[in-house]
C-alpha cells in the first residue's frame, strides 16, 4: 500500500481545502519545494500534486512550482492533476519529468482523450474520479456531471491507465475518515489499480484500506493528516508495507 503525500497548490502556496471549496482553505506553507523535501525526507516514494487554480481555470496556473519541485528532487516520482485538458499540456509535464499526469474533467467530457494520451505516453496516465455520492464532479469539483464513477472507470479498462485516483469529495479535508466501502466497490468493479483519496485521517484509515487492498486498492493519498500530524509518514508507510505483505 503506497502512501502518497499531497501538495495542493493555490497562488503558488501549499494549501488544503475542505470538500474542495476554494474559499475554505488553510495555507500550510508558501514554499511548496521545501514541503516536497520534507515529505521526501520522511520517506515519500511518490508525491501527489494538484494545481487547484488550474482545475478551475482549465489550464495550468502553478506549473512553474511543479517544475521547481521536479528540478529540486529529480528522483522523487510526481503525479500532477488540475487543468490538464489537452495533449500539449500533458506533454509539457511529461517532458518536464513528471511521472504521471492525472486527467479529471476531460476524462468525463471526452473519454477518448484518455485513450489517446495512454497511447502517446504509455504508463504515465492516471484518471482522477472525484465524486459526491458516487457521481463524478468536474471543473475543480464545482459542477456535477451526472456520470456514475464506476461506470466511467469501466470505460478505461484496457486503455493503459496506470491507476484511478478516487476521491470522496464529502470526506476530503474533513478529517472524518476515508470512504472504504465506496473505494472498495469501485476497485472490485475494475481491473485498474485504485488509489484512495479524501478523508484519510489516522492510521486506522490506512489499516482499513490495507485490509481490503486485495480488491485492487494500491495506495492512499494523504493531505491534511500529514500537515496536522495525525499521521507520521515514515512509520505509517512501514506498517502499511507489513499489512499489505510488502514489508
Amino acid at each position: 500500500m503506497l502512501l502518497i503525500p499531497a501538495i495542493d497548490l493555490k497562488n503558488g502556496q501549499c494549501v488544503r481545502l475542505r470538500q474542495g471549496r476554494m474559499e475554505d482553505d488553510t495555507v500550510f506553507s508558501d514554499d511548496p519545494v521545501s514541503v516536497a523535501g520534507r515529505w521526501l525526507e520522511a520517506g515519500a516514494r511518490r508525491l501527489h500534486m494538484v494545481d487547484l487554480d488550474g482545475a478551475f481555470a482549465g489550464e495550468p496556473k502553478n506549473a512553474e512550482v511543479v517544475r521547481a519541485v521536479r528540478a529540486a528532487y529529480p528522483d522523487l516520482p510526481l503525479q500532477i492533476g488540475g487543468g490538464i485538458r489537452n495533449r500539449t499540456i500533458a506533454e509539457a509535464y511529461v517532458e518536464a519529468g513528471v511521472s504521471y499526469v492525472i486527467i479529471g474533467t476531460q476524462a468525463v467530457r471526452e473519454p477518448q482523450f484518455v485513450n489517446e494520451l495512454c497511447q502517446a505516453f504509455p504508463g504515465k496516465v492516471i484518471v482522477g474520479l472525484d465524486a459526491r455520492d458516487g457521481i463524478v464532479a468536474i471543473e475543480g469539483w464545482a459542477e456535477g456531471s451526472g456520470v456514475d464513477a464506476t461506470e466511467l472507470a469501466k470505460k478505461f479498462e484496457g486503455a493503459g491507465v496506470s491507476a484511478i485516483v478516487y476521491t470522496d469529495i464529502a470526506r476530503d479535508g474533513m478529517m472524518q475518515g476515508v470512504n472504504v466501502e465506496q473505494t472498495r466497490t469501485l476497485a472490485e468493479a475494475i481491473s485498474i489499480p485504485v488509489i484512495a483519496s479524501g478523508g484519510v485521517s489516522t492510521f486506522d484509515d490506512i489499516e482499513k484500506l490495507c485490509a481490503v487492498s486485495s480488491s485492487g486498492i494500491s495506495g492512499a493519498i494523504i493531505g491534511r493528516a500529514l500537515y496536522e500530524g495525525t499521521i507520521e509518514l515514515g512509520p505509517a508507510q512501514a506498517q502499511a508495507d507489513q499489512l499489505s505483505g510488502q514489508g
